[in-house]
């Protein structure tokens, strides 16, 4: 009987593994980033192609709406559209597809809540980026457990930053000496805190 026990919890746990490797397999696809068409369309386009492929969200300049639909982004003029913000909550974007972000001159907001595969790799390349440095102004990371502290001072570098919001990050150990860290670098910013 022990036995039988075994073999059935074999078989459940190789069924569910076979199941998270499949979707981590697709979600790698979809985060591949197409080089040719980012320069076919643009990069506005092309990463807010990827952004929707992905289940996030983008908000145009002008628009007040959330673009979610990957069939009803607007066409037209190649450039015309620009993103001003990206809800990433729960959405499957991964370090893999950050270079898609390279390009985009005119991003004011970001939103990771619930995003599982974002990891202090992903906070250190989007900080990286000169033209966030430059435009990004308003960010939150919410419930992304594989966000430490070294991902959040990695932040220090996005300059015009103005709000963080922060919240259910369980790997967040140090949070005064981070926030003090990043208020030092950037002392125009507001971090909202609800870690507790």
């Amino acid at each position: 009987m022990r036995l039988l026990s075994r073999a059935v919890q074999s078989a459940v746990f190789q069924r569910e593994w076979s199941r998270r490797h499949f979707w981590g397999w697709l979600n790698a696809v979809f985060n591949k980033v197409d080089y040719e068409r980012i320069k076919a369309v643009g990069p506005d386009r092309a990463a807010a192609e990827w952004l929707l492929r992905c289940g996030a969200k983008v908000r145009f300049q002008g628009f007040d709406r959330w673009q979610h639909d990957y069939n009803g982004l607007p066409t037209g003029v190649l450039g015309k559209y620009k993103i001003q913000a990206i809800d990433a909550t729960e959405s499957c974007i991964m370090y893999r597809g950050f270079d898609h972000l390279d390009g985009l001159e005119h991003v004011e907001e970001i939103k990771f809540n619930k995003s599982i595969y974002i990891e202090d790799i992903c906070l250190e390349r989007l900080s990286s980026i000169d033209n966030l440095q430059e435009s990004l102004k308003t960010m939150e990371v919410v419930s992304c457990g594989n966000v430490t502290d070294k991902g959040l001072i990695a932040l220090h570098r996005l300059k015009n930053l103005e709000h963080l919001f922060l919240s259910d990050l369980p790997g967040i150990k140090d949070r005064q000496t981070t926030v003090d860290r990043l208020q030092t670098a950037l002392p125009r910013l507001d971090v909202s805190l609800d870690l507790d």
